[in-house]
């Protein structure tokens, strides 16, 4: 009886660590999105120099509470995709996108563009 009492209680150990063990992973799974902190991913690399006045900035913001591009707040819509333009100065000019989630911490994208008028680009055989 004895023997039969041990392994009950082997068994209901075990069952009890596995089940622990089961909802301690399903937590840090679901809490890989607060452990990660803001990210920011642009749809595409714009390149650096553009004879157009307008750049058009987009991608996907995860994990945020606010965005800001050049310091003015952008919004995203339900699935994290934003969209924002950006007017270039005669020159360089430098914009910057930053993400900050619900704890504080901040993520920054920086990139440089060069603005050339049209009539300022010449074309060399």
């Amino acid at each position: 009886m004895s023997d039969w009492l041990s392994f009950k209680t082997v068994v209901q150990g075990s069952v009890v660590f596995i089940c622990l063990l089961l909802v301690g992973a399903y937590v840090i799974y679901q809490a890989r999105f607060l452990i990660v902190g803001p990210q920011i991913a642009l749809s595409q690399e714009l390149p650096w120099r553009h004879n157009e006045r307008q750049v058009t900035l987009s991608g996907t913001a995860t994990n945020i509470s606010h965005l800001w591009l050049n310091g003015r707040q952008i919004f995203t819509d339900p699935s994290g995709q934003f969209a924002a333009a950006v007017i270039l100065e005669n020159g360089y000019t430098i914009t910057t996108l930053k993400a900050e989630d619900r704890y504080g911490r901040v993520t920054t994208i920086t990139r440089p563009f060069v603005y050339t008028p049209a009539s300022f680009i010449t074309v060399t055989d």
